[in-house]
């Protein structure tokens, strides 16, 4: 399977993803606080934070599949990496509130990894686009 084929896999399948969760925390914040691994769920006023979050993977989502949608390829790449940044700020969060290890590596790490992975498999495969020198204009006679 080419490269390009890979990587379009792997970002809709992150893309999918991301959006699933979001959409949960949206709309379900008590049921899919569970899963992020922390030791306890925010209570009273605290859980709009859910809803944060869960509208912070949304637009993340839709900033993929836009560039994803209209092939701005080693621009999904760089965004890929960054906001793989968002995933280990989650596995930090999850690590220092003294929540599940399980969780903050099998989850959040192992996905802002992947999500680094992709990045630079889309980096690789434009890489040539981005080095191709531009074609000079032409000069009038």
């Amino acid at each position: 399977m080419p490269l390009k084929k890979i990587n379009t896999v792997l970002a809709a399948t992150f893309i999918l993803f991301i959006l699933w969760f979001g959409t949960g925390y949206i709309l379900s914040p008590e049921t899919t606080a569970a899963g992020f691994g922390l030791p306890s769920i925010p209570a009273g006023d605290g859980g709009g934070f859910l809803v944060v979050k869960g509208i912070r993977d949304v637009v993340m989502a839709l900033v993929l599949g836009i560039l994803l949608v209209t092939g701005h390829r080693r621009a999904l790449g760089w965004a890929l990496l960054v906001e793989s940044l968002a995933a280990y700020g989650d596995m930090t969060t999850v690590l220092t509130h003294h929540g599940s290890v399980a969780t903050a590596l099998g989850v959040h790490a192992l996905t802002a990894t992947l999500m680094v992975v992709n990045g630079l498999l889309l980096m690789r495969e434009t890489r040539a686009a981005a080095a191709a020198p531009a074609t000079p204009a032409p000069q009038p006679a």
